[in-house]
C-alpha cells in the first residue's frame, strides 16, 4: 500500500518526531500560489500573521537553504537556519522550531499546516503551553491575509 506524502503530511511526521509539538491546520479557499506567496514571504508578510513574530530578515539564501534573524515581539532575537521551497518552511534556531506546510485540496482551496514553538535545547521538544492556541491564532491571521472568508 502507499500513501501520497504531500508537504501537509510531511510535516505532520516531521513534528510526530518533536515530543510536544502540535499542529494547526486549516483549508484556505485560494490557490497554492496565493497562498505561498504570504506564507513564504519571510521579510514581509510572516510577521504579519504569525502573533508573536515582529519581523524576519533574511540572511543567506542558497538554493533552497534560508539563515535568517528573527525578532519576536516581546524583543527575543533568533538566529534561524532551514529549508524554505514553495509549499515547504522548516526553520530551527537554538530555541524556536518554525514549520509551515501548503497544498493543494481536492475543494480547490489550499490545505495548510502550522507547527513551532519554544525549543527545548539539545532535545527533539517543544515547550507545548500555549502552543496549540497560537498556532490556530497564526492560521486564522493568515487566511485573513490571502483573504479568505
Amino acid at each position: 500500500m502507499t500513501y501520497a506524502l504531500d508537504e501537509v503530511n510531511r510535516l505532520r511526521i516531521m513534528a510526530a518526531g518533536v515530543r510536544g509539538a502540535r499542529v494547526a491546520e486549516l483549508v484556505i479557499p485560494a490557490p497554492l500560489d496565493a497562498v505561498w506567496a504570504v506564507m513564504g514571504d519571510l521579510e514581509g508578510e510572516f510577521g504579519r500573521f504569525q502573533p508573536d513574530m515582529r519581523s524576519i530578515r533574511v540572511l543567506r539564501v542558497a538554493g533552497d537553504r534560508v539563515e535568517a534573524l528573527a525578532c519576536s515581539k516581546y524583543g527575543f532575537r533568533a538566529h534561524f537556519r532551514g529549508v524554505l521551497r514553495p509549499g515547504w518552511c522548516w526553520l530551527q534556531s537554538r530555541f524556536i522550531i518554525i514549520g509551515m506546510a501548503a497544498a493543494p485540496d481536492p475543494s480547490g482551496g489550499t490545505r495548510v499546516a502550522l507547527t513551532g514553538g519554544v525549543r527545548v535545547p539539545g532535545r527533539a521538544a517543544i515547550v507545548p503551553f500555549g502552543a496549540q492556541r497560537e498556532l490556530e491564532l497564526a492560521a486564522e491571521r493568515l487566511k485573513a491575509r490571502v483573504g479568505g472568508p
